[in-house]
């Protein structure tokens, strides 16, 4: 693994952050500190604000937009754009942007990467479904072929951000006779389409991040099909290799225990001491900053493999497992550093009614609640495990 720090990484690392702090929009920072949910042009507001400085997808290969940056500026990118706590861009760019430029049609890179980049387009998943979320080769969405188009029925759920999309990628059944996984086939659906219904679902914190959506004789034309019929298993697994590794977050998390050790080490009054005079709490800490040390290196290493043209392979699910179970370990020492001030609302009447304590200690809980489903999606830890079973132990 060769990603030795130098001199020239210093002053990459200076430029990056001194442009962020110039750069990032003040309304979107402002919305975040107080706790306020970012809407669609928020989130694009940062998206455009990378596009337009060259620098919104350093993983891609270079003729699609890619900054051919070295697997160590890829890396103090990431961690400038965690300290900085910056929102994250749009939904699609991370996952339908690699499989567009590895299985699409010329055509299809044509039509969608311009608009993927620029912000113009943005995506929602249609993977998971009510009776296929941790098995998802279960999925019973079909799309019957009709000369030249697709009519597809079904339901997805758990659609992150599926109210903003202009575009959706799904799977759906194509071969209803064959294995699960040789049955699906991989299709971009334009989400106005008519037959799509988007229905909220709201989650515990109180937010509107994800969607049930149906879909009632949806006619899609054929040559919206990515890669071959029956064969969107392949495609469907690469995307997913891609999106378990963003999910780790070591990044964000080397970030949120920097806060955490802030909090923890604050001035009491009354002479109170600090909560981490506690050796209890001492200790948890420690355990989760070696846990993310152990993660940061796993992640070092998937780095360096990909800049030698590697996918993605086995040990984005490892990533994925141990990522989700610090980020929720590490929400739950913040909650635990907020104490009763992690009450999301005050006992108060009337126009008293609101958030009560320091500034942190009113996202403690909703943050807390909100990270409960990363141990879920983008394919449960419990399969995660079975998958590195299979691919490394050979089990």
């Amino acid at each position: 693994m060769d990603l030795d720090f130098l001199p020239e990484h210093a002053d990459f690392r200076k430029e990056v952050r001194d442009w962020i702090e110039a750069s990032y929009p003040a309304e979107t920072r402002r919305k975040q500190e107080a706790g306020e949910h970012l809407g669609k042009e928020d989130i694009l507001a940062w998206h455009r604000t990378l596009h337009n400085k060259g620098w919104l997808t350093p993983s891609w290969p270079v003729e699609y937009g890619g900054t051919g940056w070295d697997s160590v500026r890829k890396y103090i990118f990431s961690e400038e754009l965690a300290r900085a706590q910056t929102s994250q861009t749009s939904f699609g760019l991370g996952m339908i942007g690699p499989v567009l430029y590895t299985f699409a049609t010329p055509e299809q890179k044509e039509k969608f990467l311009p608009g993927t980049m620029n912000g113009d387009i943005w995506w929602c998943q249609g993977y998971s479904e009510p009776g296929a979320g941790s098995d998802l080769a279960g999925l019973s969405t079909r799309a019957v072929r009709d000369g030249d188009h697709y009519i597809v029925n079904g339901q997805k759920t758990w659609t992150t951000q599926g109210h903003f999309a202009d575009w959706g990628f799904f799977l759906v059944r194509t071969d209803p006779d064959a294995k699960k996984q040789e049955g699906i086939s991989f299709l971009l659906i334009d989400m106005t389409s008519p037959g799509i219904t988007v229905r909220p679902i709201i989650t515990i914190e109180g937010g509107h991040e994800v969607n049930d959506v149906f879909l009632d004789n949806v006619r899609v034309p054929v040559a919206n099909l990515i890669g071959e019929e029956n064969k969107g298993w392949t495609v469907a697994k690469y995307l997913l290799g891609h999106e378990r590794t963003g999910i780790a977050g070591v990044a964000r998390s080397k970030r949120g225990i920097e806060r955490l050790r802030e909090l923890a080490t604050a001035e009491l009054a009354d002479d109170a001491q600090p909560l981490i005079n506690d050796s209890d709490f001492r200790r948890k800490v420690a355990e989760l900053e070696v846990d993310l040390a152990a993660l940061e290196y796993t992640e070092l290493r998937s780095l360096a493999s990909e800049s030698k043209g590697k996918g993605p392979g086995p040990e984005a699910s490892l990533l994925k497992v141990k990522g989700t179970e610090v980020g929720q370990r590490l929400t739950e020492l913040t909650l635990e550093a907020a104490a009763h001030y992690g009450a999301p609302y005050s006992r108060g009447m009337g126009d008293n009614i609101g958030p009560v304590g320091p500034d942190y200690a009113g996202k403690a809980a909703p943050t807390y609640f909100n990270m409960r489903k990363t141990s879920i999606f983008g394919g449960s830890n419990e399969i995660q495990r079975n998958i590195i079973a299979k691919a490394v132990l050979g089990l």
